[in-house]
């Protein structure tokens, strides 16, 4: 009999089966091949603490006041046997001393007398203890005695498999680095939230951990990871903060925090922010967060779509803050994404164009070079300018095709006008910050003009300021190095817009500056325009460096350019962007020889500009 009850429970192991319903089980087949004991079996924590585990015909008040007891040398027949690893029996409960702080209890639900083994692990350490109560004043028999030891050690078994098994629940739901749940016990606690329960979704980035692991190395982003999921769980606690992977983590908000959000956020942000020594260098982290509160309108996983666009908003308008989703910024993203198709099946279907602007010398009228800007024409024939889906070059992908689509377009025309003997200088193409992220812009550029015969000299490549600075390693710098080594110019453009310090300028020399147009606007205007411009052009011509002022509009404008030596500049006065063929026309009527002779002080023109 005892044979078969071992298999059983064996058996339910090695299906495995709930621990309290295996042990359940158990005791309930001892009682049946013992009439008139009781078993129980409770486990031993870390913390030497009992905790009832299977007891089906004790009375369950009773089980509950056993929970946590810790164990000793008189604590009843269970917390001695653990304590001192070896059987204890009492054979009445009543007069016993073991039982002194706990005889009320037992005896008043008619418990007499208590037979207790411990449940030794396979390493010796003391798992729990398996008791066999009685109604009457007595010792076990020795059949009992015989059941019991047969018992333990399929007890022990039970208890190793559920430890093994929770341990291997307890890896597979927490992440190695940070020792927080992951991204599997993330979703595990999403899916038990209800669209109708008051709960708040935080996700978080961490700023720039790829410029930390490219400046510092990988292991200070390690560090970098480890501290703020740190400080994150301490923020957040009692609840846990959940690593999703890489530099994302994630907060499920309810009604045990009873803080306002907002608070809670501030606090996360502001113990982000501290200083920290990553690898032997400090840094000063942030993180962006995106939250979204749940809402009966939306299911929970359209909450969690909701805190990713939240997020995607924060990161695109100030890192370093939070954004709440609202219809606000559900409207934003929805235009971007519309922006964003619409981009894409206009390259796929070819009707992005490369339009130019001419770039002329003030003083002559000659067009010296061009700007190729993007234009889309749409299904009707209408041509969009790219300011008016600029929102699309935002999605890093859309960015790159955009840029490798006007590079084939512009290498082809500029090909065009070489081989028609069309007098012409240079071409600027604007790169994005998308293009630089990759390792392919350069190759790209020189395989289309190449095969275009087009020598490397007529191309400009325009960098906004903010591009330019907006890399704190020596990615930026080491690919407009690159570019210079290989024979392209590089133009700043819309200088002053992007704060950058002048240092940039020593550290990472360019060959053009570009006046951004909202300095040109206020020539002339008001004394602090008018200097700024000045300063401008002199740190330039000191540096070596051309000037070209973009946004001229009126004559005006152009002769204060010129007073101030800056012969250079693009703008509504001379040009729209116009297409290819029309550019073409231009050229031919405009367009400076390449042995014309610089004509510094003369005259500005003064007849119209030159509208084609």
């Amino acid at each position: 009999m005892l044979l078969e009850l071992q298999n059983s429970i064996l058996k339910m192991v090695a299906q495995g089966d709930e621990l309290g319903v295996m042990l359940a089980r158990l005791c309930s087949e001892v009682e049946l091949l013992l009439p008139g004991a009781h078993a129980s079996i409770l486990t031993l924590d870390e913390n030497n603490l009992l905790h009832p585990c299977a007891a089906p015909s004790l009375p369950d008040q009773y089980t509950s006041a056993l929970d946590n007891i810790p164990i000793g040398p008189s604590i009843g027949s269970c917390g001695t046997a653990a304590f001192l690893q070896k059987s204890v029996t009492v054979i009445d409960i009543k007069r016993d001393p073991l039982w002194e702080p706990y005889k009320s209890l037992a005896l008043s639900f008619g418990l007499r007398a208590c037979f207790s083994s411990p449940i030794f692990g396979s390493n010796g350490t003391v798992l729990g203890t398996f008791a066999l109560y009685f109604e009457e004043p007595r010792a076990p028999s020795l059949l009992e005695q015989t059941i019991v030891i047969g018992c333990l050690p399929i007890c022990m078994i039970a208890l190793e498999s559920h430890e093994r098994l929770q341990e291997h629940r307890r890896l597979a739901f927490t992440d190695v680095m940070t020792s927080l749940p992951n991204r599997a016990k993330f979703y595990e606690a999403l899916q038990k939230k209800r669209s109708n329960d008051e709960w708040s979704l935080l996700l978080l980035d961490v700023d720039h951990l790829k410029t930390v692991n490219d400046t510092f190395g990988h292991a200070a982003g390690d560090d970098l990871i480890s501290v703020v999921a740190t400080r994150l769980a301490s923020a957040v606690h009692p609840l846990p903060a959940y690593r999703l992977g890489g530099d994302e983590f994630a907060v499920i908000l309810d009604e045990t925090l009873r803080k306002p959000l907002e608070e809670i956020v501030d606090r996360i942000v502001a113990m982000a922010r501290q200083p920290v020594k990553c690898n032997g260098h400090t840094i000063l982290p942030t993180v962006t967060i995106g939250i979204a509160r749940s809402n009966e309108c939306f299911s929970v996983a359209e909450t969690r779509h909701h805190a990713d666009i939240a997020l995607y908003h924060a990161k695109d308008i100030s890192r370093g803050t939070f954004a709440i989703y609202d219809e606000t910024i559900a409207s934003v993203i929805l235009k971007r994404a519309e922006a964003i198709r619409n981009v894409a099946e206009a390259l796929n279907d070819n009707r992005i164009e490369a339009w130019y602007q001419p770039i002329v010398r003030i003083d002559t009228g000659e067009v010296v070079g061009v700007e190729a800007l993007a234009r889309m024409r749409l299904s009707d024939g209408t041509i969009v300018p790219a300011a008016q889906f600029h929102e699309a070059t935002k999605d890093a992908h859309v960015a790159v095709n955009l840029t490798q689509h006007m590079i084939r377009c512009i290498s082809r025309d500029v090909g065009n006008w070489l081989r028609l003997g069309i007098p012409f200088q240079h071409v600027g193409i604007n790169l994005s910050a998308a293009d630089f992220s990759g390792n392919d812009i350069l190759q790209s550029l020189e395989k289309a003009f190449a095969a275009e015969n087009v020598p490397l000299r007529h191309v400009i490549l325009e960098v906004t300021e903010s591009v330019y600075i907006c890399e704190q390693n020596q990615n930026i710098a080491n690919k407009i190095a690159s570019f210079r080594a290989a024979g392209f110019k590089v133009a700043l453009d819309d200088f002053g817009t992007g704060f950058a310090s002048l240092t940039h300028l020593i550290t990472v020399p360019v060959d053009i500056i570009k006046i951004d147009k909202s300095f040109i606007d206020h020539l002339g205007c008001e004394h602090a325009g008018t200097c700024i411009v000045e300063g401008i052009i002199d740190i330039a011509k000191g540096m070596g460096m051309r000037v070209i002022a973009e946004g001229v509009e009126t004559l005006a404008q152009a002769e204060l350019l010129v007073e101030r030596d800056c012969i250079l500049g693009q703008g509504y006065l001379y040009s729209k962007a116009i297409p290819a063929d029309e550019m073409a026309t231009l050229l031919e009527r405009r367009g400076q020889r390449q042995d014309s002779a610089p004509k510094i002080e003369g005259a500005v023109q003064r007849r119209g500009g030159i509208r084609a």
